[in-house]
């Protein structure tokens, strides 16, 4: 069914004035825009001298947390696998240890692709151990792909740099796994109960 000629409309392009034409206003505007950014303070930071100052829920670089034994916290539930909308993180799991009494499985391997995360945090929400975290660190560097995917024992080793640095996410909280394991009634240290 052909459109009828009432139902169209035409729009004709506007007419610029001599000044329009040769630009002059866009070009003056541009000036003044320049001239008035050379007269107000710099803010260029020197970065490797001069660090700068994050805040504090900041989401940066990936960690694996450790228990109080020094195990990894993760129960290999794969609930962060399943969240995240990247689809970057890979877990194999296998049975816990004998002598692992509070957990029936772990990640044998764990591996978070450090290119292809948005770094939205959803591992993080869901993880419900506390196993996971987001730090502060931003200045992850790598010659090839290879070098960007993260292992257990490269996460692992972020948990030892960043507790080293004395540097631990906004988000830590208390209980030997989370505030999911606390007891009802019992306060954590961030508040919530």
């Amino acid at each position: 069914m052909p459109i009828a000629d009432a139902d169209v409309r035409w729009v004709k392009a506007p007419k610029l004035g001599l000044l329009d034409r040769l630009y002059f206003p866009a070009i003056a505007a541009g000036l003044g825009t320049t001239i008035k950014h050379i007269f107000q303070p710099k803010v260029t930071q020197q970065f490797p001298e001069e660090r700068p100052d994050l805040p504090a829920n900041y989401r940066g670089l990936h960690r694996l947390n450790r228990d109080a034994d020094g195990r990894v916290k993760c129960v290999a539930c794969y609930l962060c696998s399943t969240a995240c909308p990247a689809r970057c993180i890979d877990i194999v799991a296998a049975p816990a240890p004998p002598e692992w009494k509070d957990r029936e499985k772990y990640p044998e391997m764990f591996v978070i692709d450090e290119l292809r995360c948005i770094y939205c945090g959803m591992c993080e929400q869901a993880c419900p151990c506390d196993a996971i975290e987001l730090t502060s660190m931003f200045d992850l560097t790598g010659l090839s792909r290879e070098e960007m995917m993260f292992d257990k024992e490269k996460l692992l080793s972020v948990f030892d740099e960043s507790v080293k640095m004395g540097k631990d996410p906004i988000r830590t909280k208390a209980g030997p796994l989370s505030c999911a394991s606390e007891p009802a009634g019992e306060s954590t240290t961030d508040g919530h109960g």
